[in-house]
């Protein structure tokens, strides 16, 4: 859902008036959360999932792409409801503290998006919460 509001000021007695669209933007592929992050310890490191649904009739295919985090960050693909929705599981790996960046790509059958591109980012601290002090 996509929600657009305006004001318009004008020297009418009246003053201002608000203008306001509202649409569902059709999509092919609808991805949630758009990108994966990690924060926090590398000992607590929660995975973290994307879902992805199919937005057309068709059924849809994903194909494992490029991935820019080997040895830094896992993933699992599963499909939840046959060529309709599908939950991507990331795990960062142990030894993964520090920042980085990188990205998943996903191949489709949809010639509307035919690469899916996950960004993943991350900063973990070396020890644990209750080591602080």
């Amino acid at each position: 859902m996509l929600i657009k509001s305006a004001r318009v000021y004008s020297n009418d007695p009246g003053g201002i008036a608000v203008l306001s669209l509202r649409a569902f933007v059709a999509a092919p592929i609808f991805l949630s959360p758009r990108y994966v992050s990690f924060y926090g310890f590398e000992q607590e490191a929660t995975p973290v999932a994307v879902n992805i649904e199919a937005g057309l009739e068709k059924a849809l295919n994903l194909e494992a792409g490029d991935f820019s985090l080997d040895g830094r960050v896992t993933y699992t693909i599963r499909e939840v409801e046959k060529g309709r929705t599908f939950r991507i599981m990331f795990q960062a790996l142990p030894g993964s503290a520090g920042s980085f960046r990188g990205y998943l790509n996903l191949k489709t059958n949809y010639p509307e998006k035919p690469l899916l591109n996950i960004k993943i980012i991350g900063r973990f601290a070396g020890g644990n919460s209750n080591e602080a002090g």
